[in-house]
């Protein structure tokens, strides 16, 4: 019987997580998953995804979800401190989705 090597499905290039072969980020799927989506969903969501390329993603987060999730959130305070374009040229709407974004985090929590 011939022997079946492990795929992977997620590679760590550019200092970021991707879907392997792909440019969609594991955060993408991970943000997906994680707001209830099935795999099913997710792969409308990105039609250049397998079935198979999104558990295979699952998988690997539901495996190193620890670190996975440590790097989702630095890379959230890496972009909240970034300057946005909006805060400079539409502080109103900037300052709207600002509470917005404060909003939705309260009632996911």
């Amino acid at each position: 019987m011939p022997v079946v090597a492990a795929k992977s499905y997620v590679e760590y290039r550019n200092d970021a997580y991707w879907v392997e072969g792909t440019r969609i980020s594991l955060d993408s799927v991970v943000y997906a998953f994680r707001s209830g989506l099935s795999p099913e969903s997710i792969v409308q969501s990105f039609p250049l995804l397998t079935l198979e390329q999104v558990y295979g993603a699952i998988a690997f987060y539901l495996a190193n979800h620890v670190e996975i999730d440590s790097y989702l959130a630095a890379e959230e305070v890496a972009f909240d401190a970034m300057p946005q374009p909006l805060q400079t040229t539409d502080p109103a709407l900037y300052n709207k989705l600002m509470v917005a974004k404060s909003a939705s985090q309260l009632a996911g929590s």
